[in-house]
C-alpha cells in the first residue's frame, strides 16, 4: 500500500524528542499564510480538527492531517517529512529546538495515485 505521508529517519528521530517533551501530539500540513507550507506539530488536544480535515496517514505513530482544500493541491504528491537544522515555524512545538520539520514532495506514478484516490 503507498503512503501519503512519510518520513525520514532524522524527523523520526525529531518526533521521538517532541512526544518525549510534550506527550501526545499531532500534524497539520500548513496551507501558507504565517508560516509558509510547513508541517506544523501541535499538542493534541491544543488543535481542533474540523470536518474538512483529512487524515494522511501517520508518521512515527503521530497522525497526520491536512484540509480538504489544501489536499486538493497535493494530492498527486507523496509527503516526505524531514528534519532540517534550524529553528522551525513560529506556531509548531519544534520552533524551539535546533530543528525543524520540513515538507518535502514527490508525485505518484499513475499506479500509486490510483491506489491512494481509492483509499479516499
Amino acid at each position: 500500500m503507498v503512503e501519503r505521508v512519510t518520513a525520514t529517519d532524522k524527523a523520526l528521530i525529531l518526533i521521538e524528542t517532541m512526544k518525549e517533551k510534550h506527550g501526545q501530539i499531532l500534524f497539520y500540513q500548513s496551507g501558507g499564510c504565517c508560516d509558509g507550507s510547513a508541517p506544523m506539530c501541535y499538542g493534541k488536544d491544543d488543535f481542533l480538527l474540523g470536518n474538512s480535515d483529512i487524515y494522511l496517514g501517520a508518521i512515527g505513530n503521530i497522525p497526520f492531517y491536512m484540509h480538504k482544500s489544501q489536499y486538493d493541491y497535493w494530492k498527486h504528491t507523496q509527503l516526505i517529512i524531514d528534519a532540517i537544522p534550524g529553528r522551525g515555524a513560529a506556531f509548531s512545538l519544534d520552533s524551539i529546538e535546533d530543528k525543524h520539520f520540513i515538507t518535502r514532495s514527490r508525485v505518484f506514478t499513475d499506479k500509486e495515485y490510483h491506489e491512494v484516490i481509492r483509499l479516499l
